[in-house]
């Protein structure tokens, strides 16, 4: 590598390209378990160490209800207005079966490297 590379910054570089996709999937993962509040998903990728701010996860969330995969619904809230709940519509689920599987591959291949290399 070009010595006038930044190591760290081409490492964060990649780290935003890897989050972006694996963050599709953790929202994924998380409305497919039935309705779910916004704030409640932030909470649960938090809660996974995957630390998310709302400024990065409503974008998504219309990205994905835009492209077919997340469905919403509004419900009465006690604490004030009506909430948007989320949930996995059914090509979303196809969609998510399809990155489990993937998901499982990319795991099995990178524990074979990592088993066979050296240093």
């Amino acid at each position: 590598m070009n010595q006038a590379v930044n190591y760290k910054e081409y490492a964060e570089q990649l780290d935003t390209q890897l989050r972006k996709g694996f963050l599709v999937y953790c929202v994924l993962l998380i409305c497919s378990r039935g309705d779910v509040y916004s704030s409640d998903i932030i909470k649960k990728l938090y809660a996974a160490s995957l630390v998310v701010v709302e400024g990065t996860i409503y974008p998504l969330l219309s990205r994905l209800q835009r492209d077919g995969m997340l469905s919403h619904s509004w419900k009465e809230s006690p604490q004030g207005p009506p909430r948007k709940y989320y949930r996995l519509t059914a090509d979303g689920k196809m969609v998510l079966d399809e990155l489990r599987k993937t998901n499982r591959q990319l795991q099995l291949t990178l524990n074979s490297i990592e088993r066979h290399t050296d240093g």
